[in-house]
């Protein structure tokens, strides 16, 4: 059965992290390109980064460049999202969505999809 599973979301307060994972079962994650996505109540769900399945291009919304980090391990079938310096307007359901080999635009062009996480920043 294919499954995408992500953890490590939670309540953190402004200028604080929290990392992200995203774990595959059912399929070689090797194979695919992860992005991550948000939605926040009331807002559109928007692409936050993406990773081929090479591992050697990402990519990252220009409100997170510099705070956020995608990274993945093979070995383990897991990606990972390191976001630091965590601000009110991060806040938002993180998804995580996997299609083969390339990170496309538009999400409804990925394959498979986690339920997603809650990620809070608040003091």
């Amino acid at each position: 059965q294919v499954q995408l599973v992500e953890s490590g979301g939670g309540l953190v307060q402004p200028g604080g992290s929290l990392r992200l994972s995203c774990a595959a079962s059912g399929f070689t994650l090797g194979d695919y390109a992860i992005h991550w996505f948000r939605q926040a109540p009331g807002k559109e769900r928007e692409g936050v980064s993406c990773m081929r399945s090479s591992g050697v291009t990402t990519t990252y919304i220009d409100s997170v460049k510099g705070r956020f980090t995608i990274s993945r391990d093979n070995a383990k079938n897991t990606v990972y999202l390191l976001m630091n310096s965590l601000k009110p307007e991060d806040t938002a359901v993180y998804y995580c969505a996997a299609v083969l080999y390339f990170c496309r635009s538009g999400w409804d062009r990925y394959d498979y999809w986690g339920q997603g996480t809650q990620v809070t920043v608040s003091s």
